[in-house]
């Protein structure tokens, strides 16, 4: 098998390509950083990687090396928790998706031979923020920044289907690993001072990266999984719990807030991504019969932290 990716340097994507490499899988990386790539992916650890800059935002002669691979996933997209959200970074942040996946599908769409399948990132973001909700892959679109994001990052991929190529999207929770989201968490437990961010009652939906690139390699030769999955683990749990977690497994304690001005004063708008959350459960993912090594979040943050 031969795969294209986007974002592969991030944290999902890097940790796709060691398990890729590691199945002895031909992995095609599609970088606007070929530099950053080579030092990510030295080619004594990974022979089978084969690195090509491309700007994926728009059309260049990059689209050409779709042609003949298995399967294409795209992970690229602008990183959405760091700074403030200016009318500016908002732009870039929908473009890196909205344009990015547009420009993949166009590729995809003029290949010969064409792959098989996309799989595509979303995340779960769609659904917009509550407290007392649950959400599932049937759930309705919210409407704040970030659903519009995904529903126009959603709707490009969905274009790839009238060229007859198997879809998946995944709607991607915060993923749990080393480095990524945790690893700015894990800091204040650190020194001491670790507690809930804002008020603890929102919900947080995450996901192990061993599970997540589990789900990606199972789409990848599963060809009855088609269409949207929610990429979190079945148990999603309060702000609180998660920190009491991050308290029992670092023997640190845990109960000191970081009060919800602080975070709005950093970051602005953004501050909604951790200060407000959303319960969402993976239905069509258990349907899908897939099973998950990190189902609780206290054995996930053990093997992480240990």
């Amino acid at each position: 098998m031969k795969v294209a990716i986007t974002g592969a340097t991030g944290f999902v994507g890097s940790h796709l390509v060691q398990r890729l490499q590691s199945q002895n899988t031909n992995i095609l990386v599609l970088t606007r950083n070929r530099d950053r790539a080579e030092r990510v992916f030295p080619k004594s650890s990974f022979p089978n990687v084969e690195i090509i800059a491309a700007n994926t935002t728009t059309s260049g002669t990059w689209q050409n090396a779709i042609s003949g691979c298995d399967a294409v996933v795209n992970l690229a997209g602008e990183a959405i928790g760091e700074g403030r959200w200016t009318q500016e970074r908002k732009q870039e942040i929908l473009n890196s998706r909205k344009l990015g996946t547009q420009k993949v599908v166009e590729a995809i769409i003029n290949a010969n031979p064409k792959p098989s399948i996309l799989i595509n990132a979303s995340a779960i973001g769609f659904y917009g923020t509550s407290e007392t909700d649950t959400f599932d892959e049937t759930s309705p679109s919210g409407k704040d920044f970030l659903a519009q994001v995904c529903q126009a990052w959603e709707a490009e991929a969905e274009k790839v289907k009238d060229a007859g190529v198997r879809l998946v999207i995944f709607r991607l929770g915060i993923v749990l690993g080393n480095g990524g989201a945790l690893d700015k968490m894990i800091t204040p437990f650190k020194l001491f001072a670790g507690g809930p961010l804002g008020s603890g009652k929102q919900w947080f939906s995450w996901i192990h990266i061993d599970d997540m690139v589990n789900l990606i390699v199972q789409a990848l030769t599963r060809t009855e999984m088609e269409g949207v999955y929610n990429a979190t683990a079945p148990h999603p749990v309060r702000m609180s719990e998660l920190c009491d977690a991050m308290g029992k497994v670092m023997n640190r304690p845990s109960w000191l807030p970081v009060p919800a001005f602080a975070l709005e004063g950093l970051l602005g708008e953004g501050a909604i991504i951790v200060l407000e959350g959303q319960q969402v459960v993976p239905k069509r993912t258990l349907e899908s019969g897939f099973t998950y090594q990190y189902s609780q979040v206290q054995p996930a943050l053990k093997e992480i932290i240990k």
